[in-house]
């Protein structure tokens, strides 16, 4: 089986987040650019959506390695991040740096290779 990945699924749980974070789209935007840029990713583009006055917020950076996703629960101090990174780039490099924007309290990081199948002997 050869050494190449496509590349590694990692989930992130913050909790404990002020939720004044988490309902600010563009602070959350440059958290994420900024935890790609550190990962060593390229960024295409950016969406955000707030929902509303004391709501939170869903954003994504496609990525030319993947993506990096997030979900906001202001309401809650909790968001969810998806972060998909191709090749040898680290997601958990990523992770480590929202952690660190978004001031949580606590994290669980789960990480999943991708396209393990790919090259299984016939």
């Amino acid at each position: 089986m050869s050494a190449y990945r496509p590349g590694l699924h990692g989930l992130l749980d913050l909790y404990g987040c002020p939720a004044v974070l988490l309902r600010d789209a563009a602070a959350l935007e440059g958290a994420m650019r900024a935890a790609a840029q550190q990962a060593g990713a390229t960024i295409l583009s950016a969406h955000f959506h707030t929902f509303g006055a004391g709501g939170g917020v869903t954003g994504v950076l496609l990525l030319a390695e993947s993506h990096i996703t997030i979900h906001t629960w202001a309401e809650h101090s909790f968001a969810a991040a998806d972060i998909f990174l191709c090749g040898s780039l680290k997601p958990e490099t990523a992770a480590q740096s929202l952690q660190t924007a978004l001031r949580a309290q606590s994290a669980t990081w789960r990480e999943y290779p991708r396209g393990e199948r790919l090259f299984d002997a016939a």
